[in-house]
Order: structure tokens, then sequence, then C-alpha cells
């Protein structure tokens, strides 16, 4: 049955019935800091006090102005402008318009296609559903997804080799490459190696295609650093951020395009080079003001810190108390996103089964299918990530026998 939750603290919801549960999803991953942080419910609190929201077509924000501010010099991207929507899925369409449009207003509307990875999920709107692989029921909207040149998944060891080739091969075609730097998390949280994306960004460089880096999961600390790209050495054209940019307060989300990108849309007031798209809540004064201290708030405690410290505690606790269980195939880690992968044949839905007896004990787990995420806040401590380890263990136990 589903947890129904009255209120929280710190790290843990509580539900209707006052039984707590430690919250190792992150609400879906994007709960950052914890829930309650006082600092961010301050600034939530100070910035009703002066307006909850006003429009930003045609006009500005001082709250959305000062966050751009903040983010623009810490974002991996040369000359950063951003557009603010409300979820990752929409900040990801908003690329894929720009980029779209870019070449049209550069004189090349030929380069209209765009590359994805093969396990690649960039959300539920028909755009980001084109580019993504499938599975969680996609294939149903294929009569409205666009086609789209597929690279292998990170599963592959050969995906981005292969990737750069297909830039190359394809340039003529090509609007904009897309992809998830570092970790595909809702593949089941594959990796790439970092210094293999040097190729794909290589490849960009020397034919012009647009390189999108969609940051939404892996941004604002989960993978160690700030972003993700920063690991992979990228410096994209463009950049979608949503999940962690507000600690899980409030919705929202952005794309953030570099100087080239953004110069090719200057022009006249309403004339051809006009980007006629915006959203009627994007640039939400409440949540740019939680999401600039939340930002502050990353480097005043050391988050990434933590971030270093618990995901080296959680990888030996894996590699001691998880993976030597049978029902165990693999284990994948990249800072605090973790997936376990287990054995199971179609229809047992281990994954699922596993999650619930975890959630039976206090500690809330979600599954991709057979791989059960582990996604704390950045904040965990190392006690934490002893419950959850061992909460898993014995849920793994109970619901697999051997």
């Amino acid at each position: 049955p589903p947890v129904i939750v009255e209120r929280a603290e710190g790290h843990y919801v509580v539900d209707v019935h006052n039984r707590r549960y430690l919250d190792a999803i992150s609400s879906l991953w994007v709960t950052t800091l914890g829930h309650r942080v006082p600092e961010l419910d301050a600034a939530l609190a100070e910035q009703l006090e002066k307006v909850a929201h006003t429009t930003m077509l045609g006009n500005g924000s001082r709250a959305v102005i000062e966050l751009a501010e903040a983010l623009a010099p810490r974002v991996p991207l040369d000359g950063a402008h951003f557009m603010f929507a409300s979820d990752g899925a929409a900040a990801v369409e908003q690329a894929l318009k720009i980029a779209f449009q870019y070449w049209s207003n550069t004189g090349e509307p030929a380069r209209a296609r765009y590359l994805g990875f093969g396990g690649a999920y960039h959300g539920d709107t028909v755009g980001s559903l084109s580019l993504g692989a499938g599975g969680f029921g996609a294939e149903l909207f294929d009569p409205l997804r666009f086609p789209v040149l597929r690279a292998p998944g990170f599963d592959d060891a050969d995906c981005l080799e292969t990737a750069a080739k297909l830039v190359h091969d394809h340039a003529g075609e090509l609007a904009a490459v897309v992809v998830e730097p570092l970790v595909q998390g809702a593949a089941g949280m594959h990796t790439a190696p970092p210094q293999d994306f040097g190729r794909l960004q290589d490849a960009c460089d020397a034919t012009g295609v647009l390189l999108i880096c969609d940051e939404v999961a892996t941004g604002f600390g989960r993978t160690g650093t700030l972003f993700a790209s920063e690991q992979c050495g990228l410096r994209p054209d463009l950049m979608c951020l949503g999940k962690g940019i507000s600690g899980g307060y409030l919705p929202m989300s952005v794309t953030a395009a570099n100087h080239r990108v953004y110069d090719a849309f200057l022009g006249e007031d309403l004339g051809k080079r006009t980007f006629y798209h915006g959203h009627s809540y994007g640039g939400n004064a409440l949540a740019a003001a939680v999401a600039l201290r939340h930002l502050q708030l990353i480097d005043e405690k050391d988050v990434l810190v933590n971030v270093g410290e618990r995901s080296q505690q959680l990888a030996g606790a894996l590699v001691d108390r998880i993976e030597p269980l049978v029902a165990v195939k693999e284990t994948r880690l990249r800072g605090l996103m973790c997936g376990v992968e287990l054995h199971g044949a179609p229809g047992e839905r281990r994954g699922r089964r596993v999650s619930a007896a975890a959630t039976q004990r206090g500690v809330l787990l979600r599954s991709l299918g057979d791989v059960v995420v582990i996604m704390p806040p950045l904040t965990v401590t190392a006690d934490e990530i002893e419950l959850i380890v061992e909460t898993l263990r014995a849920a793994i136990e109970e619901v697999i026998v051997a």
C-alpha cells in the first residue's frame, strides 16, 4: 500500500499513522538537504512577504535575476543565459526547440535531427519521449514520437565512441546531441567512464553540432560535483536542470544556453529570430528564492564533501554486504546515485517486492524494473547509510529465498 505522508522531519517522512520512514529516494531524487531545512523555510517565508509570483513574459523578477546571477558562474557553459520552467521534461522540450530554431536562425534549417542514446530517459512530454529510448509505457505513444538517431546506451562500453562517429557521419543533418552526463538514471543507474565523454565533445566541436546535457537528475551534487558535466570535461551549448535545483521544495527547472546559442536569437522585437515560447509559472519567485538559498547552502554546509565521504562508505558496504548475495547481479554507484540490480525472471517483480519489504522496515526505496534505487539526501549521515544497507540486505533476503 502507498505511504500517505503527513509531515516530514530532516531525512525522514512521517505518515498519517505516525510511522517514520528514512527517505532514501530523496522523494524521487529532488530532496537534497532533507525536509524542513530551516534556512530554506526562512527563504520561502521571506519571499512570500514580498510576492509569490509575477510573470516573466516581457517582465523581470528580482528573485529570478538574483538566482540567475548566482547560477551563471557555476554552470559549465560559456556566457550562460537561462530560461526557467517548472519541470525537467519542460526544460528538455525548451532545449529541443531552441536547438531547432538555432539552425533556422543561422541559415541551416536542414540540421533538424537529434542524436540520443539507448537507455535514455528525458521526460514524458512528446519531445522528451522521442529522445528517450522507450520503456515506461512510451511505446503506446510511438505514433506521436519523432525519430531520432540512436547511439548505444551506457551499458555498451563503446557507446560514446559510436556516438562521436555518428556525429561526424551525420553532421549535416544533426541539430544536437542530447546526453545524460556520467549516469543514465532511469535506465537503472548505468554509468560511463567520465574520460570517454571527451570524444563526444570533440565531435561536436569539430562539426558544430550542438551539445545538450540533460542534468535534471545528475545536477546539484548528486554525482559528487555540482554538475556531472564537470567530471566529464563537458562544456555544453545547452544544459537542462531541474529536480534538486530548489532542494525539493518547489517545482522549478531551467534551460541554460551559452553565448553562441543566445546570440543567434538576438534581433528585432517579435521578429524572425524571436523564440516564441514560455510558461505561465516559469521563473516563479518563491521557487527562485529557495533555489538561491539552496545554492548557497551547498557551499556553506560543505555538502559535496559529505557526498564524497558517504559515497565511499556506501561503495564499501555494497561490496561487503550486498554484492555477495546470490540474488544480486550487479551494483552501480556514482556519488549518491546508486542502483542494485537483482537477478530475476519476467513477471517476478523482484525490485518492486524488495522495495516494498524495505518500506515495511522503515526505509523508502524504489525500483526501476529489477534495479533497486538508492538515492539518499546529499546530507545523509554515516548511520543512515548503515541503516539503508542493512535494510536492503534484510529485504533481499526476505523476498528472494536462495
